[in-house]
């Protein structure tokens, strides 16, 4: 049998890169200062309590693949990932802790669609670029589904790390067990 534990993510700070001061900017302009600050601190409560509970599943850690949101298949995902931790991301330094636990990490998403996402973002702005499911995010998921299916063997729990727009589970083949929440994994182990 083969499971999948769909972790919906929350961006952090760090993931917005260049886009952090314009997207600081339009955020406060629309909610106001105390309100970002609320956020941030939202953002980091959400990745503490995500880290305590990931680093504590009922499951073999050397039989897990982790699945992340905009991870491109290049082999170089550790580099990737180790770059990312180094530079502060809470995501992605949770990823590195599950790889030192013995997960491994598997390329998620097609280079071509990545790119095609990041000139959609630079030609409509920060906030307010992604808040809709559209042709390419349906691409995205059908290719995550697929990397997924042709990645994760029986006996294997995959750790799927997607933004709230993505709706790759409704795309998955129907022999892969899918845990939408961690009480639910630790129920059926």
């Amino acid at each position: 049998m083969r499971e999948l534990l769909y972790i919906p993510i929350v961006h952090t700070p760090e993931d917005l890169g260049n886009h952090l001061s314009e997207a600081r900017k339009q955020y406060t302009a629309r909610y106001g200062e105390s309100k970002w600050e609320e956020h941030i601190k939202a953002v980091e409560n959400f990745w503490t309590e995500i880290r305590n509970t990931l680093l504590n599943l009922p499951i073999n850690y050397k039989k897990a693949k982790i699945y992340q949101d905009s991870l491109p298949v290049c082999n170089q995902e550790l580099k990737i990932v180790q770059a990312l931790a180094e530079d502060g991301n809470r995501n992605y330094k949770l990823l590195l802790e599950l790889i030192q636990k013995g997960a491994s990490i598997v390329g998620t998403e097609a280079s071509e669609l990545l790119l095609e996402e990041r000139e959609r973002l630079k030609n409509m702005g920060v906030v307010g670029s992604t808040n809709k499911y559209d042709d390419l995010m349906k691409r995205r998921d059908e290719y995550i589904a697929c990397r997924i299916d042709s990645t994760l063997k029986d006996g294997e729990t995959g750790l799927l790390f997607m933004g709230a727009l993505h709706k790759v589970t409704d795309k998955l083949v129907d022999d892969i067990k899918i845990y939408k929440s961690v009480k639910n994994l630790k129920e059926n182990h």
